[in-house]
């Protein structure tokens, strides 16, 4: 459990922005300001990628799921504004793995 915990606080310390030469006016703005969650977007992207390839190649989703689970720690309700990518991301990973545990294809169009 503490490592997961120094995980969580790794990735936290890795979505700050660098906010040198701002003033003070405009970094009391920002941080008023709610923001998206880096690693939800992210997570999203990969679950889009999960359901398009996870029928043909399993692991993808599988990648995908234990990032979008992992990272769903980092999201802090005060600061950020939405988590549904997260679960965006989760809900298409697992379609794509239950896809390839069925052996069901799409027919994409290549």
């Amino acid at each position: 459990m503490k490592a997961f915990k120094k995980i969580i606080k790794f990735l936290n310390r890795m979505k700050d922005i660098d906010r040198e030469g701002l003033s003070d006016k405009e970094k009391e703005y920002l941080d008023r300001i709610p923001t998206q969650n880096p690693y939800g977007l992210i997570g999203m992207i990969l679950g889009g990628i999960a359901f398009t390839f996870g029928s043909q190649y399993g692991f993808i989703p599988v990648i995908t799921l234990a990032f979008c689970v992992v990272t769903i720690f980092t999201f802090d309700k005060e600061k950020e504004d939405n988590p549904w990518p997260f679960y965006v991301g989760i809900i298409l990973s697992l379609i794509g793995l239950n896809m390839f545990i069925n052996g069901e294809l799409h027919e994409l169009i290549f």
